[in-house]
């Protein structure tokens, strides 16, 4: 099984991966350790392409957890045999970016890259609660759905995504 997980940030794509890869027994990438090196230093593109490239070359089943549209985005949407979207409201994902900043301050997540500690400053509160969500950016992941609908999960609540899980776990999903 191959599942790409995408959605707005702090949707709860990293949770949904890991809990995918319990279900499934697939090996997750998380982009993010993929994008950061420590101190939250950008990866140099090519290494971040082959990185992931390498990743879905060696696995039959696999989960990524991430947008990052410049890595290998229309490969992990082609080859998925589930494609799970989260677009879930402001207001939500800012509450869970908090609560996750309570949870990890100073500590580094499984999902995140080393060296890397959790850490919720004016520009990444910015992009949870206005760019990373505009409508343009919401009309694609719309079109993904558009796309390839006979694949697509598009998930905007908690309710929702545990629905979901169940059905799938059951295996009706």
């Amino acid at each position: 099984m191959k599942i790409a997980v995408i959605g707005f940030s702090g949707s709860g794509k990293s949770t949904l991966a890991r809990k995918l890869s319990e279900i499934t027994g697939a090996p997750v990438l998380h982009l993010d350790r993929v994008q950061f090196l420590p101190d939250w230093e950008i990866r140099p593109e090519e290494e971040k392409r082959a990185m992931v490239r390498d990743f879905l070359d060696s696995h039959l089943a696999w989960i990524v957890d991430g947008n990052y549209t410049k890595l290998s985005y229309e490969r992990r949407l082609e080859e998925a045999d589930q494609i799970w979207i989260l677009l879930f409201n402001r207001v939500t994902r800012f509450c869970r970016i908090l609560r996750r900043y309570r949870q990890y301050r100073g500590k580094t997540r499984d999902d995140m890259a080393e060296g890397c500690p959790e850490k919720v400053d004016a520009e990444f509160a910015r992009w949870v609660l206005w760019d990373c969500c505009t409508p343009e950016k919401a009309e694609r992941f719309k079109d993904v759905v558009r796309r390839y609908p006979e694949k697509s999960h598009l998930l905007t609540n908690q309710r929702q995504v545990d629905t979901a899980l169940r059905l799938f776990e059951e295996g009706r999903l």
